[in-house]
């Protein structure tokens, strides 16, 4: 690949990255930022984002690429293609009408050395968001930990806890969801 190609490749990347960014924002927490509504399950109307988006010159085929190329994956689009949601993350009440199945015996949160002291102290808690989220793999974890600190993997007896009544759920893009991890369901890897 050229410098020229890689350039456009790379403002491409970037355009793409703020774009999700905003779509998150929207979809997830805020789309009266925008004067959109979305219905019950989270869908948003595709036309009506694109008619109220002021911030970017969005597109049908934009946001199709958008969500396509997302590395993690964080929307989806109705089967009609006219609609979009984010996958889960929500600070806003939605049925994501994902249904309870039964995760693996270890699942693994990746959070910031300094959150450890009190997530050991009120297990792993929903904060503003409706589930906590979790990974099936550890690299996953380390990588959200990352984000935000000092990395800190945490295992959960997934299993157990799901043996007890607590509901699990597997978002579209593969993130596990729950609505709070006991103090005794959990541990610190490594």
């Amino acid at each position: 690949m050229g410098v020229a190609a890689f350039s456009i490749v790379n403002q491409m990347t970037k355009e793409h990255t703020k774009i999700s960014k905003f779509l998150s924002f929207v979809l997830r927490h805020n789309p009266q930022s925008i004067g959109i509504e979305l219905d019950e399950n989270g869908w948003a109307d595709i036309a009506a984002l694109i008619d109220r988006t002021q911030k970017f010159a969005l597109s049908q085929e934009l946001i199709a690429e958008v969500v396509r190329t997302n590395d993690k994956q964080r929307f989806a689009l109705s089967k009609d293609g006219l609609k979009i949601r984010a996958s889960q993350g929500h600070s806003i009440k939605i049925d994501l009408e994902y249904k309870a199945v039964t995760p693996p015996d270890i699942l693994y949160h990746g959070t910031a050395s300094r959150f450890l002291a009190s997530i050991m102290k009120q297990g792993l808690t929903r904060q503003n968001r409706q589930h906590v989220h979790l990974s099936a793999d550890i690299d996953t974890a380390q990588k959200v930990g990352s984000r935000h600190g000092t990395p800190v993997i945490l295992t959960i007896a997934a299993r157990e806890l799901h043996q007890f009544g607590q509901a699990f759920y597997l978002s579209d893009n593969k993130v596990w969801l729950t609505e709070k991890v006991s103090v005794r369901a959990l541990s610190r890897e490594g």
